[in-house]
Parts: C-alpha cells; structure tokens; sequence
C-alpha cells in the first residue's frame, strides 16, 4: 500500500490514525501504554490527540490525553517513530485562536508531549473574531521557527477553510497539509457536498472521525438497553435514533462476507472513499485488531455500493 508522509516527516503515515481521546478517560495510563505499545508493534505511526483533551472529564482541564502520550513516547524512546497530531482551540484555559494565545497553548503541548516539535498542528475550531489572515499568519510563524511541522483545520465551516487555502497560497503562507473533517457511513453529506470539493481542489490530506460513529459502527449497540451506562452513549444514541440500525445491518451482513469485524468494514468504506487514514480509538489492546486490518481489506465496489445506498441520507 502506498504510505504518504506529512511534510517535515520521513514517518509514513500507516492509514489508521489513532485517536488518542479515550487516554485519561475510558484508558488510564496503563491501559493507554498498552494500546500505544500494541498499535506501534502492529505498524502504526500516528496518533491523534488535542490539548482538550480531556477536559469533559470530571477533575480533568484538558492536556491529560497529550501527557499520557509525552509520558508513553519518553518511557519507550520512540518519539522518532511517531507522528503526532495534536490541537488548540478548545482547551478551557486556551480558548481561541488569538496569536498569544496559540502561542501560550503551543508551549504548553510541547512540554506535556516531551518533545520540541509538533508533526501536525491543527486548529481545532475556528474563531471568527481573528481573522483567517492573521490565524494563517500565526500557524506560518510557529512553522518557520521549527516547532510546528506541518498545518491541519478541523470544524471549520466550507467557507472560512476555502478562505483559509486562498489566503495561505496567495500570502506565500503555510498551506494546510491536512483537514479532519466529520466523515463516516452516518455522517456523509456535509463532507460530500462541501468538503470533497475542497479537497480536490487543495489536496490536503484527509483525517476523518469519529469514522465508527462513536462506537455505533461496531455493532455494540443494537438496542436502547446497550447505550445505558456507556461512556459514548449519549453520543451514539442520536445514531440509532435516526435509524443507523440498517447501515449496522448492512455492515454486519459485509462482514460476515469477509470474515472480519463490522468496524474493519466501516473503516475500509472510508479508505475506499479517499480518505487518508480514519481516525478511530482504542481503549484497550484487543479492540485494535479490527482497525489494524482495514487497510489490508479492499472491498468490492458492490459492497461499496451496497453500503453507499443503505447510509445515503445521513
């Protein structure tokens, strides 16, 4: 399979990129150093994380998931053979994308992460009260002085990222190398219709979540009874209550074809949509055997088909 690399990284990007949420939340540091150490071992490279994460914690504030993951990379000296992805923005102390403010949030990532350089900094959310210019400006400067590689735009809307890949290219500004939009087989049709565009006309990378629709896609929750007491279930629930039952089906019914778990299918879709690498997280080591083997599964384009029409609408 061909493995892009981010610029200012010689780290091929394996096409699964490891969100790294649960870790301080559904993991502790144990059980987060178990699936960082099992997704390396399996040949994975990129980890997903953000200095908010994870703040809707009770106790938390935010920067808990980039720790764990300083501590991880320093205790087994690997920091050469990962790629990591982290955000500002939303962290409730550093909310915002005022220069001062990024530049405060950077220092602070840099130094729970253990490291001296981000490889991929995104802003997590827009700030409409700092102009793109100056947001373009600011993520150009951090570049520049080495401590940010490469430049990525999560939750923006069409308009202001458009603006966003105008401005840096007619500036001579960072260009975003990366997007991560919210794309899955229950959530397709902002990112058809307004993002696609984008990106075959800029052609970032595409970073995708939550691809397994916060655990919907798996198949682990098929009644109401299933979601009570899960750490995700209120987010999954507004999936089975728009009827996502049938894509899980239809996954199921894929699966099966294949011998492989339905979120190996979910994340499989996505691949063969022109995704770059989903991003899905692990809480514990067993549940990453299903993510690893996406991207050795090539479906048939009536398989893509089939699950094209039963989750058209969403």
């Amino acid at each position: 399979m061909h493995l892009p690399t981010l610029p200012g990284s010689d780290v091929p990007l394996y096409p699964l990129n490891l969100g790294g949420n649960p870790f301080g939340w559904t993991a502790d540091e144990e059980e987060s150093f178990a699936v960082l150490d099992a997704f390396l071992a399996a040949g994975g490279t990129f980890v997903d994380t953000a200095d908010a994460y994870v703040s809707w914690v009770d106790g938390a504030s935010g920067g808990e998931s980039e720790a764990i993951i300083g501590r991880w990379m320093a205790d087994r000296r690997v920091r050469d053979q990962v790629v990591v992805a982290t955000k500002v923005g939303a962290k409730p102390d550093r909310k915002g994308l005022r220069p001062d403010t990024v530049m405060r949030a950077l220092e602070e990532t840099l130094e729970r992460l253990g490291t001296d350089h981000v490889d991929l900094y995104y802003l997590h959310y827009d700030d409409e009260e700092v102009p793109v210019a100056d947001q373009a400006a600011t993520l150009h400067a951090l570049v520049r002085a080495g401590r940010v590689r490469s430049v990525g735009l999560s939750n923006y809307t069409p308009q202001r990222m458009r603006e966003w890949f105008e401005t840096a290219e007619r500036e001579g500004l960072t260009v975003p190398a990366a997007i991560q939009p919210r794309y899955s087989l229950l959530s397709r049709g902002d990112y058809e219709r307004d993002y696609e565009p984008i990106v075959a006309e800029f052609g970032p990378l595409v970073f995708s979540y939550p691809a397994l629709a916060s655990g919907f896609l798996t198949g682990k929750y098929r009644t109401e009874a299933d979601l009570d007491g899960a750490p995700r279930g209120g987010a999954a629930r507004r999936y089975l209550e728009a009827g996502g039952l049938r894509v899980v089906d239809e996954l199921v019914r894929v699966a099966e074809g294949y011998a492989v778990a339905p979120a190996t299918v979910a994340l499989a879709w996505l691949l063969a949509k022109g995704v770059t690498a989903p991003i899905a997280s692990a809480s514990r080591p067993e549940q990453l055997d299903a993510l690893m083997a996406a991207p050795r599964l090539e479906l048939t384009s009536q398989d893509v088909a089939a699950l094209d029409a039963v989750s058209e609408g969403f």
